[in-house]
């Protein structure tokens, strides 16, 4: 592992990832890994700010738009591809850059590969949960799953299901899973580590710019098609901002400017929750 070098940019959304990257990567002939859960999807270059053609010409990317729309790529899908991608590139250079705070954890610390949970233990923990207000979840994690009940912070329903689901299907703790010891796929690696940081109102006009841009570069009709395929609404790229808010103006059900009104707040609120995950889980990163 000597002398094995990888660059981790991380930061919200329209923060200017991409093209930082794409400057380090000219800089030092590196591979740049896309970090992002939804710009690993076809269809949808535009309204997911996916790097253009010429900006993937100019450098090696890996893992941007490969897998269809009508498919799910979970956490532990992506970071089955990636530790292919570090395989391959044999120890040049690479640059990961994105916003999904997971994939980053699974690159430095490592990732709990829970086993796919079959839709009928989903479907009994549901029922289980259904009707219980908090105190009542509470009380029946603990019941089922005390470790997992110390735990959480609040027992919200998600949650509670995820951990009676996972339970039901598999004879053990979600816990124990994440107790199961964890290398980072880029273990032996000399990391440096870069979280984007724009000051808040400079971000919010960028954001408003950005979809203004979109609407411009296509989002409008990458939508039209995305939806003429009347794809599953629980399929990640369905919900991808932007799709839902193009979708409701095309149909009528909104004006064009109640439609980029929506769309841009969603945005921001999105890079507000990105923001908050990475001041959480990422202080000790370079903020710049």
């Amino acid at each position: 592992m000597a002398g094995k070098r990888a660059v981790l940019i991380a930061g919200p959304t329209a923060s200017g990832k991409s093209a930082l990257a794409l400057e380090r990567a000219r800089a030092t002939g590196g591979i740049i890994v896309n970090t992002d859960a939804l710009q690993v999807y076809a269809g949808l270059r535009v309204v997911t700010a996916r790097p253009d053609d010429a900006q993937m010409a100019a450098v090696p990317h890996r893992l941007y738009g490969v897998v269809p729309p009508d498919q799910r790529f979970s956490t532990g899908d992506w970071s089955r591809a990636a530790a292919r991608v570090i395989a391959e590139a044999d120890g040049l250079g690479l640059i990961f850059v994105g916003g999904t705070g997971l994939y980053f954890e699974t690159l430095t610390t490592g990732f709990a590969d829970v086993p796919e949970v079959p839709a009928e233990a989903v479907a009994w923990a549901e029922a289980e949960v259904a009707g219980l207000d908090r105190e009542a979840r509470g009380l029946l994690i603990a019941a089922r799953d005390p470790v997992v009940a110390a735990r959480l912070k609040a027992p919200d329903p998600q949650r509670v299901i995820r951990a009676l689901a996972v339970l039901k299907a598999t004879g053990r703790s979600l816990a124990s899973f994440q107790d199961a010891a964890k290398v980072g796929l880029l273990d032996g690696y000399e990391l440096e580590r870069i979280v984007l940081n724009p000051d808040r109102e400079v971000l919010r006009q960028r954001i408003a710019t950005r979809f203004a841009a979109m609407l411009e570069q296509g989002a409008v009709e990458e939508v039209e098609g995305l939806l003429a395929r009347n794809l599953d609404p629980s399929l990640p790229v369905m919900k991808a901002i932007g799709v839902r808010e193009i979708g409701d103006w095309l149909a009528g059900r909104t004006s064009r400017e109640e439609m980029v009104k929506r769309a841009v707040i969603a945005t921001r609120q999105y890079a507000k929750r990105q923001r908050t995950w990475f001041r959480n889980r990422m202080s000790d990163w370079s903020w710049v």
